[in-house]
């Protein structure tokens, strides 16, 4: 096989994710996660993601189509969703810190209530309850019960069956006993950094060390066995090494292959799309820096409020900020060079519109 070329690793990180649209549940299998955000700027990052990649994909679909699929939401190396076979690789999740004795109790009750009365909303939990209100994450505060709540679906005693406005509903739930052996330990390490390497490679060495360090949030209790999966994969899996970095793909993969050429098409992606997710990757393939910026100062901004990088072959040439207002599109658009010129450019931005006004309208 010859030896890849930067060129080749942009077209084969294009060409292995934005795969031919298909159904919902099959996209989401193929991807193997799928990152979520609740910001709509113009809709949320996984609806973002995942029109590019299913057949006559609306926004919220995947919310309104979510019960009847097998798929989870739940924590990989980030908040997401993903196929509920995943879920055998992490549960019994250990979180790194414990609950106290006062919050044990607690967790004890909701999980009690939630298991007589069926699905809850976090509301009629801190109605029951009154727990009151506790410092979040985000440093603001939020109530004591959806805290709860959430502790344990990431402990995996509850699991999301559906979502309301938005919301998350809950249900009890208990996973199957996990294979604690050594073997089945190593087992499941080795199969969750090969679930990263597929979703997203072509990787730098460094960002497989960091999405390994970053599993530390969906399997706590796995991180000696996905560090040694992580020395293993270093040593099996195919490589190049171009300027200075060492590059890593899956074993059935041929970055250097004919068929990667890029198609025609110009696509908005979302900040969370894993073909941009990896900022590091990203400025070694298209040579300028990207930055998500909802949460910098608008004073500091240099790309805008949700810059949707733009796709255009197999180069991210730009990126656009949409609105919609009254049915119609609002862009505006930046470019990472010069503006491209010609009418082919013109049409297939024009196309990319018109698919963005039609994944907004309502069924």
């Amino acid at each position: 096989m010859a030896e890849p070329t930067i060129d080749d690793l942009r077209r084969h990180a294009v060409a292995r994710t934005l795969f031919a649209p298909t159904t919902l549940g099959r996209a989401i299998q193929r991807l193997g996660f799928v990152q979520a955000d609740p910001i709509r700027a113009p809709a949320r990052a996984q609806d973002l993601t995942l029109r590019h990649r299913v057949k006559d994909y609306r926004a919220g679909d995947l919310e309104s189509r979510y019960a009847r699929l097998p798929v989870e939401e739940d924590c990989l190396v980030n908040y997401g969703f993903l196929p509920r076979e995943h879920l055998a690789l992490m549960h019994p999740r250990q979180p790194k810190k414990a609950w106290d004795a006062e919050t044990l109790r607690k967790a004890a009750d909701v999980l009690a209530f939630v298991r007589e009365h069926g699905p809850v909303h976090p509301r009629e939990v801190d109605r029951h309850f009154a727990h009151g209100r506790v410092r979040n994450y985000w440093g603001g505060s939020s109530n004591a019960s959806t805290q709860i709540l959430d502790g344990l679906h990431y402990r995996g005693q509850l699991r999301v069956v559906r979502r309301d406005s938005g919301t998350r509903i809950y249900a009890a739930v208990e996973h199957l006993p996990a294979d604690e052996s050594p073997q089945g330990r190593t087992r499941r390490g080795a199969a969750l950094v090969e679930l990263l390497v597929r979703k997203y490679a072509p990787l730098p060495s460094t960002s497989l060390t960091h999405l390994v360090h970053l599993l530390g949030y969906g399997a706590p209790h796995l991180s000696a066995q996905t560090q040694a999966a992580l020395r293993e994969a270093r040593e099996q899996l195919p490589n190049c090494r171009i300027d200075g970095t060492t590059w890593y793909w899956p074993a059935d993969e041929r970055p250097s292959s004919r068929r990667h050429a890029p198609d025609e098409q110009l696509r908005l992606l979302a900040p969370f799309d894993p073909l941009v997710w990896d900022r590091r990757r990203f400025e070694l393939l298209w040579g300028w820096t990207y930055r998500f910026e909802a949460y910098t100062p608008p004073a500091r901004r240099k790309l805008g409020y949700y810059a949707l990088p733009m796709l255009w072959h197999d180069r991210v040439i730009g990126w656009a900020n949409v609105s919609a207002r009254d049915g119609r599109l609002r862009p505006e658009f930046g470019y990472a060079q010069a503006k491209p010129q010609g009418a082919a450019f013109r049409a297939a931005l024009d196309d990319e519109l018109q698919r963005m006004t039609r994944f907004l309208a309502p069924r």
